[in-house]
């Protein structure tokens, strides 16, 4: 890198709208810098090839097939007509050769001494590495995928003019949902310019925002035929796309990496017009048998229902509940209440029982119950209660209660206290 920019410093003009240089001697410098690039070998696509009769020279013309740049190239006449198989356009060849910038004209080309076609060994080769490649950088991740629509309204269908793949996915879509709209996009699909051709039909789709779903379809062909469908550029499209996108490129046994980095992998053209519109009669008919089974398990299930409450209608606890159920539990009130009309009797009779027994006892003990026995109580006129007769004087009036009435006295006369009769009342004078 050194080197180079000491190399550029050396060679550059130094020009200004006052001192400008001549056309010739930039054409100089850019052929001196052409000239250093030295021998290359250089891998394309031949667009061009003119091979006239009895003509020393043969022109060709390679392409990348990933982007719109060619090259013109030179070369003995020999080199290309002694090529087993013949050269032809379209093929892809490696070249051996060095640029040259012609001086007169301002412009380059490639002097090549061999030409070399690239084998289908060779072709695969380099795909399976672009494949591990891709797929170390996640492009071929089950994650990335996106969810087709159900039943999309709009579907983009990149293919060939006429092909028989745009007729089998048309055809087969509108007899399985006419209602579903499609935008065609007719593109090459193979040979010169299928790749950029195709890539922007892709990008022009899903910058379509009514575009539901894409699908880039092709018929079989040879791994040759089939190569712009595993062009790296193509596939880093597809993985950049929003919008859901399925290939259908050959046939079930043909597998380019768009097969890989699509959202859906169809086996050909048919299937992909399977996979993306739904077959509308197919659909009604499984709502309609879906119907049919919510109903008999519907049905089913009230039948089951049904057949329970029947059950436990016929239980005689629920057909005629007033025998089981009010008579049971009237005659436990009855029980209830006539035993607790038992047990209130008893304890009312014990009651009474302790009632008189407690009035005898106050009876016995009552003063009236001792003057009934013909005792007498006598008083003072105070009303105290003589207890001793020398309590008294004679001639004192005093009141002498008896079980019925009273006695209006005078004492008139004492006597000592004497021992009356057992349980009388030692005070008790007349």
């Amino acid at each position: 890198m050194v080197g180079s920019a000491r190399r550029l410093r050396l060679v550059a003009l130094q020009t200004s709208p006052e001192s400008p240089v001549p056309v010739r001697v930039v054409s100089q410098h850019i052929g001196a810098w052409v000239h250093r690039l030295g021998a290359v070998w250089v891998e394309g696509q031949v667009t061009q090839l003119s091979v006239r009769p009895g003509a020393r020279v043969a022109f060709l013309t390679l392409r990348d097939p990933s982007a719109a740049v060619s090259l013109q190239v030179t070369c003995r006449a020999e080199v290309v007509t002694t090529m087993t198989p013949p050269l032809t356009e379209g093929a892809r060849v490696v070249v051996h050769g060095t640029p040259r910038w012609w001086f007169e004209r301002g412009s380059l080309n490639l002097a090549v001494d061999d030409v070399r076609p690239v084998g289908v060994g060779a072709l695969l080769a380099r795909i399976d590495e672009l494949r591990r490649l891709l797929a170390a950088e996640g492009l071929f991740d089950v994650e990335r995928k996106h969810r087709l629509p159900f039943m999309p309204r709009l579907v983009g269908l990149v293919c060939g003019r006429a092909s028989a793949a745009e007729h089998d996915v048309l055809t087969q879509a509108r007899q399985r949902a006419p209602g579903v709209g499609f935008r065609v996009e007719n593109v090459p699909v193979q040979g010169v310019g299928a790749v950029p051709a195709v890539v922007e039909a892709i990008r022009r789709l899903d910058a379509d925002p009514d575009v539901e779903v894409i699908v880039v379809a092709r018929g079989g062909g040879s791994v040759e035929d089939l190569l712009p469908f595993s062009d790296e550029l193509l596939v880093r499209t597809v993985a950049a796309c929003r919008t859901p996108v399925v290939s259908a490129i050959g046939h079930e046994t043909d597998s380019p990496l768009l097969d890989l980095v699509a959202d859906l992998r169809a086996s050909t053209p048919t299937d992909a017009a399977k996979r993306v519109v739904p077959d509308v009669a197919e659909q009604r008919r499984r709502v309609v048998e879906a119907r049919a089974r919510v109903d008999a398990q519907v049905q089913a299930a009230l039948r089951r229902e049904r057949a329970v409450l029947g059950s436990l209608r016929s239980r005689p606890v629920l057909y005629d509940p007033t025998p089981a159920l009010v008579s049971s539990r009237r005659q436990s009130m009855e029980r209830d209440r006539e035993d607790a009309r038992t047990l209130l009797g008893r304890r009312v009779q014990t009651a009474r029982l302790h009632l008189a027994h407690a009035r005898a006892q106050v009876g016995a003990l009552s003063p009236a119950a001792t003057l009934a026995r013909g005792y007498a109580v006598v008083q003072r006129a105070d009303g105290a209660v003589l207890r001793s007769a020398a309590a008294v004087a004679v001639g004192e009036p005093v009141r002498v209660r008896l079980s019925a009435g009273e006695i209006a006295a005078e004492v008139t006369g004492t006597s000592p206290a004497t021992a009356g009769p057992r349980g009388g009342d030692p005070g008790q004078s007349t």
